[in-house]
């Protein structure tokens, strides 16, 4: 569990960061949550699934990247093979933490920039440096700050996109059996996608809806990445050769 420290420019100045053990976080995850704002360049590379948050029962957007708990299919040879670095995995090992007086770290509201002092990626030398010499945040940490700050706005829209889907009942639950090469088959439980029939009968008076709340483009995104599948299978298929 992550251990989280408020970050300030006095007692962390000398902190720093190795951002390539940062993608260790994402290393056994087989799902990503993901957020409007990426959707299109996750799509091309990542199938993009509707599941529920095993804790609270909330639907949340994720992009898959294997087919079974801790597999990651993009984790090859210590490093992420993917094309785009998702949000979640590019923001550690920061986080954002509960509003503290006086605090000069906000990164958006009432958040503060929070560490996870356990995290791998925090190191002692040779890293990325926080803050500059004289407490100025460096480019690194500004465009984790980004990253962090994208999150945050991203999921207020993502439950506004989910929020759409349920109320007109477009979503569906996902069913597929997947025979890989080796005669291997799976079959993917607890994810949802789009009811592309129950889309196309929507008035359109609710298509206008949709597209006026800049939600309708993220919705045929979500359609398409499914085409990724087979991108995955590919991948597992390879990995079973090995």
């Amino acid at each position: 569990m992550a251990q989280l420290v408020a970050i300030d420019n006095k007692n962390h100045l000398n902190l720093k960061v190795d951002a390539a053990k940062a993608e260790l976080h994402g290393a056994g995850l087989h799902l990503v949550p993901a957020v409007m704002a990426e959707f299109t360049s996750m799509a091309v590379q990542y199938p993009l699934v509707i599941t529920k948050n095993a804790d609270t029962g909330q639907f949340v957007v994720a992009a898959m990247l294997g087919f079974e708990s801790g597999e990651n299919l993009f984790w090859r040879g210590g490093q992420w093979q993917g094309l785009y670095l998702p949000l979640q995995i590019r923001r550690q090992p920061f986080f954002v933490g509960n509003p503290e007086q006086n605090s000069e770290q906000k990164v958006a509201g009432d958040y503060v920039v929070c560490f996870d002092s356990e995290s791998p990626a925090i190191v002692s030398n040779d890293g990325q440096a926080l803050f500059s010499e004289d407490g100025v945040d460096t480019e690194y940490f500004q465009q984790a700050k980004y990253c962090l700050a994208q999150l945050l706005e991203g999921e207020l829209a993502n439950k506004k996109l989910l929020e759409q889907l349920q109320s007109m009942e477009l979503l569906q639950v996902m069913q597929m059996e997947i025979t890989f090469a080796n005669q291997q088959s799976t079959t993917l439980n607890g994810l949802y996608t789009i009811d592309t029939e129950k889309l196309a009968a929507l008035s359109a008076e609710k298509i206008a809806s949709l597209h006026k709340a800049g939600l309708l483009q993220a919705i045929y995104t979500l359609i398409t990445s499914l085409g990724q599948i087979h991108h995955l299978i590919d991948l597992k298929n390879k990995q079973l050769d090995c």
